[in-house]
Formats: C-alpha cells, sequence, structure tokens
C-alpha cells in the first residue's frame, strides 16, 4: 500500500501516522537517501516522473539534511520525533541509522527536482516560475516530467515555453536527430539563455548537418532579439542622460545664469547623497515600519543640506569674486577638497550603501531580453519634475523675476529696489539645493562616496557649455544627447574612446557654434 508524503512533513512535526496511499515507495525511499550517487540519481529522476507534487517534501526533507538511513530504509528526523520516509508512520529510529551524505552535485539534482515537480502545480504563477527557472538545471533524465507537464498544460504560453525547455534539454543530447529536431525547434525562442545555450553547443557540435541546423536557430534568435538591445541601449542612454541633466541643472543656474565657475558643484552632490545616507539610517533606526518611505524625506533634506552648505560658501567666499572666473575656479577648487575631506572625516574614507525602498527595488520586464528597473524609471520621472519645477520657480515666480533681472542686469535691478546679495545668496543656495537633489538620485544607483561628485563634474559643464550658457531648454537637449551619444559609442568603441570621441565632438561643436545649441537672443544687456 502506499501513503501521501505530503504529509510526511505534518507527521513528522505532529507524530501523527496515515494510512493514505502514497506514490513512493521504501525501496525507492532507501535508494534516492542512500548508495551509489548514479543509482540515488537514476531512482529520484524515475520518481520525479510519475509527477507526484506528493515527493517534494521528501526531497527538501534530503536537502534540510533530516534523513538518516538504516539497511537500506530512510527515515525522517525533526523536532526529535522520527517517521519513516516513504509511509509517514512513527518509528523508532535504529541505533545504527546514519546521515544521508548529499555532495553539490546531489544537492544540485534535488533541487532541479524541486523545480520540475513544480510543473505540475495547480497554480500558474508557480509553473511558469518553474519554467524560468529550469532553464540551466534540466538534463535528459527529467524529460518524462516534462512531457507529462506539456501535455497537461492548458496555458498556451506555458506550454510553448515548456516545448522551448525541452528542446532546450535535447541540444545536448547524444543522438544527432535530437539535436537536429531540438536545433529547428529553438530557432523560435527569443530569449538569451537560448541563444547563450546555441552559442555554446555551435562551438563545439561536429555533426555538419546539426551545426548548420544551431547557425540557423541562432541567426533566428538574434534577429527576434535584437530590437531588445535596442530598446535597452536606447533606455540605458535615457537614463544617463536624466542623471545628467539633473547634475546639470543646478550649474545652469550657478553659472549658466551668475557665471560662477563652481568646481565645488560635485561636492554639493556629495552633500545632497550623504544626507540620503543618514536619512536612511535614522529611519531604520527609529521608524523600521516605514522604511521604505524614507526617500518622501530625504528628497527635501537632501535639498536643504545642500543649498544650506551652498548658502554659507556664497556669503562667505563667493561674494567676492563675482566677475572674476579663475579666481573662482580656485576657490571653488579648493572647497571642493575641504570638503571631501570634511566627509571623510565624518563619515570615513570608504562607500556607505544607500538601499533602494522596495517599490524602487526590481524592475518591469518589456521584452525577453528588456527589463526596465524601476530606481531608474523613478529617476527619469524625478529629473522631469525637477526640470519642471525649476522652469516654473524661474519663469514664473518673484524670486525667477528677481534672478534673470540680476543676471540681465545688475545695476539696473539695484536701483529699481532689487536686493542683489540677497538674490545672488538665494540662486546660489538654489544650484547647489538642485545639486543635492542630484546626489539624492545618484544614491539609488550607485555607490556614495567622497569622491561621488569627481565623475560628474567636467560632464555637467559640458552638457551646460553645449546647451547654451544660461538656457534651461538647450541643457536638456544637450543631456539627452549626450547620454545617448555616450552608449551609443560605448557599444561601438569602449567607455574610454567613447569619452574621448564625446569630447572631441563638443569641441568642434564649439568651435563652429561658440553660443551652445540655443544662443541668447537680441542684445547684451550690459552693451
Amino acid at each position: 500500500m502506499r501513503f501521501p508524503i505530503a504529509f510526511l512533513l505534518a507527521a513528522a512535526m505532529s507524530g501523527l501516522a496515515t494510512d493514505l496511499a502514497f506514490a513512493l515507495s521504501p525501496e525507492q525511499a532507501g535508494q534516492i537517501a542512500a548508495g551509489e550517487l548514479d543509482d540515488r540519481i537514476k531512482t529520484l529522476n524515475a520518481v520525479v516522473a510519475e509527477a507526484d507534487t506528493a515527493l517534494e517534501p521528501f526531497v527538501k526533507a534530503l536537502l534540510d539534511e533530516t534523513v538518516k538511513t538504516s539497511a537500506g530504509k530512510a527515515y525522517i528526523v525533526a523536532d526529535g520525533k522520527t517517521v519513516e520516509a516513504a509511509s509517514g508512520k512513527p518509528a523508532v529510529l535504529p541505533a545504527d541509522a546514519e546521515d544521508t551524505v548529499n555532495n553539490n552535485r546531489m544537492r544540485r539534482e534535488l533541487e532541479s527536482a524541486i523545480a520540475v515537480l513544480k510543473l505540475v502545480s495547480p497554480d500558474r504563477a508557480v509553473r511558469a516560475a518553474a519554467i524560468t527557472g529550469l532553464k540551466d538545471q534540466v538534463d535528459e533524465g527529467k524529460l518524462g516530467l516534462i512531457d507529462k507537464a506539456t501535455t497537461a498544460e492548458t496555458d498556451p504560453e506555458l506550454k510553448a515555453r515548456l516545448q522551448l525547455l525541452r528542446a532546450a534539454v535535447l541540444i545536448s543530447s547524444d543522438d544527432p536527430a535530437k539535436r537536429l529536431a531540438a536545433a529547428k525547434a529553438l530557432s523560435g525562442s527569443s530569449s538569451p539563455a537560448t541563444r547563450s545555450r546555441l552559442l555554446e553547443k555551435l562551438g563545439t557540435e561536429t555533426d555538419a548537418t546539426v551545426k548548420a541546423a544551431i547557425q540557423a536557430a541562432l541567426d533566428s534568435v538574434q534577429s527576434q532579439l535584437v530590437w531588445g538591445e535596442r530598446l535597452g541601449l536606447l533606455f540605458t542612454g535615457l537614463s544617463l542622460g536624466s542623471i545628467l541633466l539633473l547634475v546639470a541643472l543646478g550649474l545652469a543656474i550657478t553659472y549658466g545664469l551668475m557665471g560662477v565657475i563652481n568646481m565645488a558643484h560635485g561636492e554639493l552632490m556629495m552633500i545632497g547623497a550623504y544626507a540620503t545616507y543618514v536619512v536612511q539610517n535614522l529611519f531604520r533606526d527609529h521608524l523600521p515600519g516605514v522604511f521604505d518611505g524614507y526617500i518622501v524625506v530625504a528628497i527635501p533634506a537632501s535639498f536643504l543640506a545642500s543649498a544650506g552648505v551652498g548658502a554659507v560658501l556664497e556669503r562667505t567666499v563667493i561674494r567676492w569674486l563675482y566677475g572674476r572666473p579663475l579666481e573662482t575656479l580656485l576657490a571653488t577648487w579648493g572647497i571642493s577638497l575641504v570638503l571631501m575631506q570634511a566627509v571623510r572625516s565624518l563619515f570615513g574614507a570608504q562607500n556607505v550603501g544607500v538601499e533602494n525602498p522596495a517599490w524602487m527595488s526590481g524592475g518591469v520586464q518589456v521584452l525577453p531580453n528588456l527589463v526596465l528597473p524601476y530606481n531608474r524609471l523613478a529617476i527619469l520621472v524625478f529629473a522631469a519634475a525637477v526640470l519642471l519645477g525649476m522652469a516654473a520657480l524661474i519663469g514664473k515666480t518673484r524670486l525667477g523675476l528677481f534672478v534673470r533681472a540680476v543676471t540681465q542686469n545688475r545695476r539696473m535691478a539695484s536701483c529699481v529696489g532689487v536686493n542683489t546679495a540677497r538674490i545672488d545668496m538665494l540662486a546660489f543656495a538654489l544650484g547647489a539645493g538642485i545639486a543635492g537633489l542630484a546626489g539624492c538620485a545618484l544614491s539609488q544607483v550607485g555607490n556614495v562616496g567622497p569622491d561621488l561628485g569627481q565623475g560628474y563634474i567636467v560632464d555637467s559643464f559640458m552638457v551646460v557649455v553645449l546647451g547654451g550658457v544660461g538656457q534651461l531648454a538647450g541643457t536638456v537637449y544637450a543631456a539627452l544627447g549626450l547620454g545617448l551619444m555616450n552608449k551609443l559609442l560605448e557599444g561601438w568603441a569602449g567607455a574610454v574612446l567613447a569619452k574621448i570621441m564625446v569630447l572631441v565632438f563638443i569641441v568642434v561643436f564649439i568651435q563652429k557654434r561658440p553660443q551652445g545649441i540655443f544662443a541668447v537672443k537680441g542684445r547684451s544687456a550690459e552693451a
């Protein structure tokens, strides 16, 4: 008589026995738990091929190393209670019982068996996840259950994926006819894993006919994946462009509107990133229940931290250097060194970890080879929101009017009652605060360390100069354009040559059009 293995763990935990039918015999349980490795695997595959999901608890017990054997019988020992592995009945553990030993190969086979058994789960999501997880785990020993699962599958999409899974297994068969059929079946796949499998087999195939079929299948798969790769490249370029836009927006004020060459702009970004790190730690220590909402507090905190430092710098150093670009460059470079050393003293020289909120982890799968990460999508939206907010502030508010007035004609603005010194401080603080927002965004996609800003300062200046000094629209076009150009050239020439080619392009462009993409129209206000 046979007993249900699904009741095994419950019996082990509660000591209850069962008289219900079960698909695992005592001999099979003993053969899977002990003996020669090849024989154990052969018996395991034979039982798995029966497509009984009740086998799963026994396999998990083997992985957990709670199975012992004696005289060809297997026992499960859990919580001080012992049951027979096959029947689930309470038993007395023999004195000579030995622990089951699983090497890496056996553990892989057991893990694969659990994954294969999930192919016949009543839950579609479980079956779909099992198919995805089995891409690199199955061999011909599991084909029996794959065939049964394919026959029983009612979902057309999952049925097609099972057929491709079967073909992916048979492409490694010793039979050339099976490999040929598998290669033809795989030609309809659009999975990167299939492409990798075909590339691997193409280099080792000795049969000319099969090799030609594998090459044809590889060409077919590649043609289906090419659009995913192109769209992925486009998204990566836009993502980089949005980061450059965030970084350059603050500089568009301090340099574009105020004419200050601020070499400490990168360090103001760094301060925003560290402010995010501090807020994250406060939430983790004091408000762990709402940790995923820390970013809502980190955004204004990063803005205020950087804006405060920027206001202090403007009042103490920058205010004395307006109209003296060389002195401004040297002074702000020195300030950047001071800020980096201050951060090293407070937080250490090593990078610190900033964790994504749960809702920003993972991504949306658009195509088999195209996943859009949630954190990158969030930065795209955030960059657009900051851009719109900044445009509204400069173009629609009283502060923006005063900033534009002081920028265009400081003397006349002062004559009509504008406090130019106060406007200078507020404008510089605004640019610094936007740099802090860029640091907050960067903390979600990369490392946060004292040198964070050094990798973006040159690129941000290139964006502002290329777009046109003082032109927000030009900053947007330049940031997105440089982001896309960088990623396109990286795929063709490598990261280092891509940077050099972008720099050469900008130099040539500025030679031909010194005013940038968008020039200020009309006569100079100071003329």
